[in-house]
Formats: structure tokens, C-alpha cells, sequence
């Protein structure tokens, strides 16, 4: 029977500003998202933070404070895909943290090559297209919970005959 994976997700936050660290992933070129990961077996969901974040961006934990968290976030991999044979999606926490370290903390080539750049923005600047369809829904609930703001599809111009 197809599971639900645990994951753990991380939005970094500069106190003063304000601003949210994106990443763009290393696969997906446009396509930006948090620091994120599995859960390993007989790992507590703050573990699986430390160690999703200092591998995927470098990171350490002296070098952010955790803020806050909200859980239950669900999506199910499109096309029926089953990861690592049994999980048919994701179920995430997500952690807001606020980040204490210096611009060379953040290291993209540490171990797991997820990001291939990142940037600092504002949450009313994410756009939702950034990320894959199946994503979406999460995505404008944790922006709707951790920051209040509704998200919605940039609409394109239509082009002139």
C-alpha cells in the first residue's frame, strides 16, 4: 500500500528584513522552492531539518533560530509515481527559522547539488509559478499560514493577433 512520505521543509528568514531564502533547484531550472527533505528512519523531524539543510544549502544549526512550524501539508507525486517504491507523496512540516549567519554561510555545493543558485526575496514576490502544479496547493497554504499572504497565478497577457 502506497504511503505518504515524511518530509521536512525549511523557510529561512532574515529578522531584520524580512526576506525568505529561495532556491532554485539543480533539475528544474526556474523552478524555486525551500530547502527540503525526507525524514530517515528513526529520525525526529528536527534531526531530518538539521541534516536536510545543512546538506542541501550548508547551513548549520548555530546558524539560524527555529521560529515556528505548521504541519499536515500533503501532495501526491502526478502520473500515479511511487518514490522509492512506496510513497505515493509527501507530507511536510514546515519550519520558519530565523537565519543568524552570514552571506558565505549558505554553501549550494556541500553534498547534495539540490540548488544550483539562490536568492533572498520578499514572500509577497514568490511566484506560484515557480513551482510544479502538483506543489501549488501547498505552497499557497504555508504562504497563506506563515506570512498571511494569498498567493495566486500571475495571469500572462494574451498575445495580439
Amino acid at each position: 500500500m502506497a504511503t505518504y512520505r515524511p518530509n521536512v521543509a525549511a523557510i529561512f528568514r532574515k529578522p531584520k528584513s524580512g526576506q525568505i531564502l529561495v532556491g532554485e533547484r539543480s533539475d528544474h531550472k526556474n523552478s524555486w522552492q525551500f530547502p527540503q527533505g525526507g525524514v530517515d528512519k528513526g529520525e525526529d523531524l528536527i534531526g531530518a531539518l538539521k541534516r536536510e539543510v545543512e546538506e542541501e544549502i550548508g547551513i548549520i544549526p548555530k546558524q539560524y533560530t527555529l521560529v515556528s512550524c505548521h504541519t499536515n501539508y500533503r501532495y501526491k507525486f502526478p502520473g500515479g509515481h511511487l518514490k522509492k517504491g512506496k510513497f505515493c507523496g509527501q507530507e511536510q512540516t514546515y519550519f520558519l527559522c530565523d537565519f543568524d549567519g552570514k552571506k558565505n554561510s549558505i554553501d549550494l555545493t556541500n553534498t547534495d547539488h539540490e540548488f544550483r543558485d539562490y536568492k533572498w526575496i520578499y514572500p509577497k514576490d514568490f511566484q506560484l509559478e515557480w513551482v510544479p502544479k502538483f506543489k501549488r496547493p501547498v505552497f499557497k497554504r504555508v504562504f497563506r499560514d506563515f506570512f498571511g499572504i494569498k498567493l495566486e497565478l500571475k495571469r500572462k497577457p494574451k498575445k495580439k493577433k
